[in-house]
């Protein structure tokens, strides 16, 4: 997926505010695509908000491991770095954010049920904060996080091996994890059966969270962490991959995909506290594995599914027709107000046996 340069995307929070929900179905988007764009340079040099250290910090969602194509049991050397950077929420709004490899989310790690994984986590010297890792997928003292708690300047290496099967969660569990985790500090790790999973034509890869800061919605400058809206809950913005409205055209563009596909979906809620309504308006989950549960039969047909912080619901949906798809959080002020939206373009030819927008032909 090619990286586009940001429009203004505040421009969005306001305009999806006057037309609320009604605005989401249809014209926000488009609303946004008509605000006057500025790059991400010329936004920091007006709004006060701080230089950025990387123009992006939201993870490309096509970029995940390939599947598991082994049969007997592997070891595998994984390397994950704490980066602490500075980008933008979205333009003139910045945040000091941590992350896992410099982005969020942080990459998923795949591997089959009984494969030994050894995990090396670092924490470069220039760093502010101690780290560590909690791995859901891990039998051991806080998922790894014991033996993986490190100052600036240190490296530590734990082993396990992944005993069962599923999508899960892993972040950072320091005793002010909410914070660590609000800056972006969480990502996947996928277990796939011994049988592996069923083919499917394309994967994504996505995580929501909340960021609670100082400053209100699309204020310009350089939000920082705040505590008082964290014991709240009540988040600046809710993302997918840590910035505001990053897979839509006023973002980095939508996700492009193609008609009659079969698309898996991971979808990783760091939370640190809300749980996800997760929805695919125009669609439903074909196949829905709960809870990152990957052994069960799916549920089939699923219009919106909770995700729990600290989850990894895993979905599949169905491309029949051309024309977007808005992956969204259907507690909806999120999805209007605070960010949580990304669009998937399906690349195709009308079906009107299927779905027709213009029956009369006018």
């Amino acid at each position: 997926m090619s990286l586009l340069p940001h429009t203004e995307r505040r421009s969005f929070l306001k305009v999806a505010g006057l037309g609320a929900v009604a605005a989401l179905a249809g014209c926000a988007e488009d609303s946004a695509n008509a605000a006057a764009s500025t790059t991400s340079a010329q936004a920091s040099d007006s709004s006060g908000a701080a230089s950025v250290d990387v123009d992006r910090i939201a993870a490309d969602p096509t970029d995940l491991p390939d599947p598991v194509d082994w049969s007997s049991p592997r070891t595998h050397d994984v390397t994950l770095e704490t980066k602490e950077l500075t980008a933008e929420i979205e333009p003139g709004v910045t945040l000091d954010y941590m992350t896992f490899d410099g982005r969020v989310p942080g990459p998923m790690v795949r591997v089959r049920r009984g494969d030994t994984v050894n995990l090396t986590l670092r924490n470069p010297e220039s760093s502010d904060m101690p780290h560590n890792i909690d791995f859901h997928a891990v039998y051991g003292a806080g998922g790894g996080a014991d033996a993986t708690t490190i100052a600036p300047g240190e490296e530590a290496t734990i082993e396990f091996k992944a005993t069962y099967p599923g999508s899960y969660i892993y972040h950072c569990a320091v005793p002010n994890m909410d914070q660590h985790i609000s800056a972006g500090m969480f990502g996947a790790i996928l277990v796939e059966p011994k049988e592996g999973l069923p083919e499917v034509d394309r994967e994504l890869y996505l995580g929501q969270h909340e960021i609670y800061t100082d400053k209100e919605t699309g204020e310009e400058g350089h939000h920082e962490f705040s505590l008082e809206a964290a014991k709240s809950e009540d988040p600046t913005y809710v993302t997918y991959n840590g910035e505001a409205y990053a897979f839509t055209e006023s973002g980095y563009g939508r996700i492009s995909v193609e008609q009659d596909e079969r698309i898996r979906v991971f979808m990783s809620n760091g939370g640190p506290n809300l749980s996800s309504s997760w929805h695919a308006i125009g669609n439903v989950w074909d196949k829905l594995y709960r809870d990152g549960d990957l052994v069960s039969d799916p549920a089939r047909f699923v219009e919106t599914t909770p995700v729990a912080p600290g989850t990894v619901t895993t979905a599949e949906i169905k491309t029949p027709v051309p024309g977007p798809i808005k992956l969204v959080d259907h507690s909806l002020t999120r999805v209007v107000r605070k960010g949580v939206l990304g669009v998937l373009d399906v690349q195709g030819e009308q079906d009107p046996e299927i779905y027709d927008p213009n029956p009369n032909g006018e």
